[in-house]
C-alpha cells in the first residue's frame, strides 16, 4: 500500500507545484520507503531550493522515509539568514557569493560581472562540469534547467524563473539580497578576472587617438589584455543599472 501524507509548500517554492496545489495543504501518496528529498522532488521542486522540512513539526534530514498519516511543511532557501542550527537538509548557506551559470545565462553573466560578482559563464559548459566546478570552487548555480538542480551532488543553486535578462537581474538581486555586495566595473565582463587600475601611460598602445585625449583613468584585465574606461558605454551602464527595481 502506498504512503498518505499531507504537504504544505511554502513562499516562492510554490511556482514548482501544479496550480490546484499551490499556497494549501494538500493530500500526496508515494510509495512505501520513499525518501523526503525523492517526494519533494517529484512534485517538482529541486533540492537545492529547499533549506528546511518539517516532518510533524520536527526538522528531518532529506533521508527521513516517509511514514503514513505525515504532515510535512517544506520551506525555501534562505540564503541571506543563517538558520544552520535549525535546518538539517543541507549545508550552511555561502556567506562568499561566486556564481556559476548555465550555458542559457550568458548575458545575466555578464551583466553579474559587471556589477562586480565573480560569475564563471562559459557557452560550451555541460551539467557534469558545472557540477564539479560548483562543488570545487563552492559556487551557487544558477540555471533555468529545474532537472539540473535535481542532480544529488548539487548543494547550492537556484532556478531563474524569469526569461528577460533585466528582470533576472532584479530577480537575483531580490533573492540573494545582493545591492549592497555591489561593486562595479572591478571585474571583466568577459573572463571575470578582478581588473587592474592602470595610468594612461601603461595602457597606450591599446588606445586610440580619441580615447588618449579625453580620458586618463583605466582598468586593465591581465588574462584577455582589455582595458576599460569610463566612456560612454560605462554612462549607458551605469543608467541601465539605475532603472533596476533592487
Amino acid at each position: 500500500m502506498p504512503v498518505f501524507v499531507d504537504i504544505r509548500v511554502y513562499e516562492e517554492l510554490n511556482d514548482f507545484l501544479k496550480k490546484d496545489n499551490q499556497k494549501k495543504i494538500f493530500n500526496a501518496a508515494f510509495p512505501v520507503n520513499t525518501s523526503v528529498k525523492d517526494a519533494v522532488e517529484s512534485l517538482g521542486i529541486p533540492h537545492t531550493e529547499v533549506d528546511m522540512i518539517l516532518v510533524n513539526s520536527i526538522p528531518v534530514p532529506f533521508s527521513y522515509r516517509l511514514k503514513n498519516m505525515d504532515y510535512i511543511s517544506v520551506y525555501p532557501v534562505f540564503e541571506s539568514f543563517d538558520i544552520s542550527g535549525v535546518t538539517k537538509v543541507r549545508a550552511a548557506p555561502l556567506r562568499s557569493y561566486k556564481f556559476i551559470f548555465d550555458v542559457h545565462l550568458g548575458k545575466l553573466s555578464r551583466y553579474m560581472r559587471l556589477l562586480g560578482f565573480d560569475s564563471l559563464y562559459e557557452n560550451n559548459f555541460s551539467d557534469p562540469e558545472i557540477i564539479e566546478k560548483a562543488q570545487k570552487e563552492q559556487r551557487i548555480i544558477l540555471t533555468c534547467d529545474i532537472e539540473l538542480l535535481k542532480n544529488s551532488r548539487v548543494t547550492h543553486g537556484y532556478f531563474v524563473r524569469n526569461r528577460k535578462p533585466k528582470q533576472q537581474l532584479e530577480e537575483l538581486f531580490s533573492r540573494f539580497e545582493l545591492k549592497s555586495l555591489c561593486r562595479p566595473f572591478t571585474r571583466c565582463s568577459i573572463c571575470n578576472t578582478i581588473l587592474i587600475q592602470k595610468t594612461k601611460k601603461d595602457v597606450v598602445s591599446y588606445l586610440n587617438l580619441k580615447t588618449k585625449k579625453y580620458y586618463s583613468e583605466f582598468y586593465y584585465c591581465p588574462s584577455c589584455l582589455k582595458v576599460y574606461w569610463k566612456g560612454s558605454h560605462f554612462q549607458n551602464l551605469e543608467r541601465f543599472f539605475r532603472t533596476l527595481d533592487v
